[in-house]
């Protein structure tokens, strides 16, 4: 049977004027492909190019006569809640006109471990990580394509669905795919192939992405210093061709080897090495000092489901001092988010947290921010610009720096919030943040949409700062980096650990 064929030709994409890529080009194989990018480098539309959702300002998508791809969007689509869990499988069957085979239903939800009761059940009342999981495996499984595209499989998903997503990619569902994430530990272990998406077009490499990428600023390096040398070679050539223009006018001999010198100055600036440069831009947290060494303490605080009919967590006392990192590990359901959301409700009514008697107290010197995962409160009909002026103190002017600064275009300030990328919202969150001059973060999985280039910054932040922060994340790469305190919840408590890989490796979906 012949290998399928997709790819792209010379591909180019404007949102109006807007350039999103340009110049294109790469060929999927039978691997398992990465597709690694800025946030905003147009990923997420190169996808809907190749599944024929969105089509192509110029260029062309290469395909195979009869080719069958699946794809799954970012977020689970609508409509779907009502409906039964075996009903929302039945859909990928209808989508390959394979309508009334539900034996194949049947087969699929055994091999992925999904009861009978739970198949006849809502599937709006699975988790979110459970939803992701379901789709994918009818996508993979039932619709039978011949390329499975995937973008940000992981996100929602807690470490025991990542594991298990882990294992249905490598061993379980054998097909060519192509997946964009921006999770370091889940690109390592799943993809075969890395296409990196810059705005000089794709570089490919068959490799996993820390390798991949290792080679890659190795050729930008190399690339670096030979363009440095072509450089100095062509201020030595024009220095020549300013001499022979001067003997020139005592021997027309050196005008000849004026115009040869000139010609050879063209071919190096026609052939010169392409150096790629980084959007100018940088993720950065404000800090601003606590004056004493203990930045929150909670004491005898019992947390409950939001219907208040479950109790999910007690904690006895607990200190977080300034600059301490602290990773919250467990389970979905277990109380992160909720522990996060009580101190920034706490933090909101804070006045009444200085008695010395109160459950929730932050040192009186904390200025805190909290980072939802929902992003809901991010007022999309908003202009870019409108959002930070929205900051007290800060000018029109020193938002437009501050913005250019953290690589948003000037010709985009007064853009709805609501055009921009997940990861470019992401960005912008944290820049309003960094001019509020917090000292102390609350982060529920902020690097859900960032790219991994924002990842790094905001590891590099947490580092260099004496910035005091309690995140949740199911990023095992940026957990691990980014903490210098583990808390397990286990069994409505919460444990100081030493390590999280322990916690990691126990979770299965």
């Amino acid at each position: 049977m012949p290998q399928a064929v997709l790819g792209v030709e010379q591909g180019a994409f404007f949102h109006g004027t807007r350039k999103v890529f340009s110049g294109v080009s790469f060929l999927l194989d039978d691997a398992r492909s990465a597709l690694v990018g800025e946030n905003g480098a147009g990923k997420s539309t190169l996808l809907n190019c190749l599944s024929g959702e969105l089509e192509l300002n110029s260029g062309k998508i290469v395909r195979s006569r009869s080719l069958h791809v699946s794809a799954l969007a970012q977020e689970v689509p609508l409509g779907l809640a009502a409906l039964t869990v075996r009903q929302v499988l039945e859909r990928s069957l209808e989508r390959v006109g394979a309508a009334g085979e539900d034996w194949r239903v049947d087969i699929l939800l055994d091999e992925i471990g999904v009861s009978a009761e739970t198949a006849e059940g809502p599937f709006g009342a699975l988790s979110g990580g459970w939803q992701r999981l379901i789709l994918i495996a009818g996508a993979a499984r039932l619709e039978e394509p011949d390329v499975l595209i995937l973008d940000e499989p992981t996100n929602h998903l807690d470490i025991g669905h990542i594991n298990r997503l882990e294992q249905w990619l490598t061993e379980d569902f054998r097909l060519p795919m192509l997946i964009v994430s921006h999770d370091r530990a889940f690109l390592n272990r799943v993809a075969t192939r890395t296409l990196f998406l810059r705005a000089d077009g794709v570089h490919a490499f068959k490799a996993p992405f820390a390798k991949a990428r290792e080679e890659l600023l190795r050729r930008d390096a190399a690339a670096g210093v030979l363009r440095k040398i072509e450089e100095k070679e062509i201020k030595r050539l024009e220095e020549a061709a300013a001499r022979y223009q001067i003997w020139g006018m005592k021997n027309d001999m050196f005008h000849r080897r004026k115009r040869a010198v000139e010609s050879r100055i063209e071919r190096i600036r026609d052939t010169r090495a392409e150096v790629y440069v980084a959007r100018e831009r940088r993720l950065e947290l404000g800090e601003s000092e606590i004056e004493a060494k203990i930045a929150l303490r909670i004491e005898n605080l019992e947390l409950k489901t939001p219907d208040g009919a479950r109790k999910l967590l007690d904690i006895g006392r607990l200190a977080i001092a300034a600059g301490d990192k602290v990773a919250l590990l467990g389970v979905n359901g277990a109380g992160k988010s909720t522990l996060l959301q009580a101190l920034a409700d706490a933090w909101r009514g804070r006045d009444a947290h200085y008695d010395g008697q109160a459950k929730i107290r932050f040192n009186p010197a904390s200025r805190l921010v909290y980072f939802d995962q929902t992003m809901r409160d991010l007022p999309v009909d908003e202009s870019v610009l409108g959002y930070i002026t929205g900051v007290d103190g800060v000018t029109e002017r020193e938002a437009s720096r501050a913005l250019a600064q953290a690589g948003f275009p000037f010709a985009r300030a007064h853009d709805p919030i609501g055009l921009l990328s997940h990861g470019e919202r992401s960005r912008l969150i944290f820049l309003k943040m960094k001019l509020l001059k917090p000292n102390f973060y609350l982060l529920d999985e902020p690097t859900s949409h960032l790219d991994i280039e924002g990842q790094e910054d905001l590891e590099a932040q947490l580092e260099e700062t004496e910035v005091a922060c309690l995140f949740v994340s199911h990023d095992r790469y940026f957990t691990r980096t980014a903490a210098t305190r583990f808390l397990e919840f286990r069994r409505g408590r919460l444990i100081e650990v030493e390590e999280p890989d322990t916690f990691f490796d126990a979770q299965v979906a």
